[in-house]
C-alpha cells in the first residue's frame, strides 16, 4: 500500500526523515503547522500524519499532547528517527571559510562544542530545512546549515561534517496517525495509547493507577497537562505495554476507567524495533 503522508516542516525536515525511514515509498506532503498536518488528514489530502511527541534532549513536543486528543485521527504505528547533525554548505564550500551556521534554535545548542571550535556563529532560523533551503538559494560559502543529511539531498548542499551534535543519543519519537483505527493484533509486542480525566474524588489518580501495578502491566509514560488553560483541570495521556485484549491490560483499564471522568483510547500499535 501506498499514498500520501503529511509532515510539519519544509523538506528535508527530520519528521521528512521519519517519513522517508518509515513509509520509502510514499508521497510526502510538507505542512506549515502541526494542526495544518492533521487537517491534511481529516480533508483526505493526505492518508496518514507523521507527528512527533517527544525528543530525549528536549522533552515532549509542545502543544502535541493537547491536540491529539481533540484530532478525531487514530495512532497505527511509531517511529524512533535518530537526529544527526550535519554542517551543510554551498558546492565547493570548505568548513575553513564557514562564518555562520543557520537552524532552529532547539539545535544551535546541541552542537555548541562543534561550533565554539571552528569560531562558527550560531544563527537562529525558524526551521532546520528552511535554513538549509535558504543557504542554498543564497550561495554564499561563509554561510552554512545545521540539518539532516536529507536536507543536504534535497536542496543540493554538500556535507561539511557529519553527526556534530553534542550529544549521541539525540532520538525523536513520532506517531504515524490516520484517519481511521486499526486496533488489531500486528505484532508480538504492542503498545496502547490513551487519554483520561480522573473523576474529583480523592486519590482518584492513585486508584486508577492501582490496576496497572496488580496486573503487571507496564506504564512507559505517564505526563499531565492542563486543559482549557485551567490549573483544576488536568488531562494525563499514558502509554502501556501490551493490546485491549490481553486479560491483564483490559482488567487494568476496566479499574482505570472506574474513577475516570473521560478515558479515551487514541490507537494501539506494534512496538518499533528501537523502543
Amino acid at each position: 500500500m501506498t499514498g500520501r503522508i503529511a509532515f510539519q516542516g519544509e523538506l528535508g525536515a527530520y519528521s521528512h526523515q521519519a517519513c522517508r525511514e518509515t513509509r520509502p515509498d510514499w508521497e510526502v506532503l510538507p505542512c506549515r503547522t502541526f494542526e495544518d498536518v492533521i487537517e491534511a488528514v481529516r480533508g483526505g489530502d493526505a492518508d496518514l500524519a507523521m507527528l512527533p511527541v517527544e525528543n530525549t534532549t528536549y522533552g515532549r513536543v509542545a502543544d502535541i499532547h493537547r491536540l491529539l486528543p481533540e484530532s478525531g485521527l487514530h495512532i497505527i504505528d511509531e517511529a524512533f528517527v535518530r537526529v544527526h547533525i550535519n554542517l551543510l554548505g554551498v558546492p565547493g564550500a570548505a568548513l575553513g571559510e564557514v562564518k555562520e551556521a543557520f537552524s532552529h534554535l532547539v539545535l544551535l545548542p546541541q552542537c555548541g562544542t562543534f561550533l565554539r571550535e571552528n569560531n562558527i556563529t550560531g544563527r537562529v532560523s525558524p526551521d532546520n530545512a528552511r535554513a538549509a533551503r535558504e543557504v542554498a538559494e543564497a550561495g554564499v560559502p561563509s554561510r552554512a546549515a545545521l540539518a539532516s543529511e536529507l536536507a543536504a539531498e534535497v536542496y543540493g548542499l554538500d556535507v561539511l561534517a557529519r553527526h556534530i551534535e553534542d550529544q549521541d543519543h539525540n532520538t525523536t519519537r513520532f506517531l504515524v496517525m490516520a484517519r481511521e483505527a486499526d486496533l488489531a493484533r500486528r505484532s508480538d509486542n504492542m503498545m496502547t495509547t490513551f487519554v483520561f480525566r480522573v473523576r474529583n474524588i480523592p486519590a482518584a489518580l492513585y486508584k486508577a493507577m492501582g490496576g496497572f501495578a496488580t496486573n503487571g502491566v507496564n506504564m512507559t509514560k505517564l505526563e499531565s497537562y492542563m486543559v482549557d488553560g485551567s490549573f483544576t483541570a488536568t488531562q494525563f495521556y499514558a502509554d502501556i505495554d501490551g493490546h485491549p485484549e490481553d486479560p491483564p491490560v483490559q482488567r487494568a483499564l476496566e479499574e482505570l476507567e472506574y474513577f475516570c471522568s473521560e478515558f479515551h483510547i487514541l490507537g494501539s500499535y506494534p512496538a518499533a524495533e528501537k523502543r
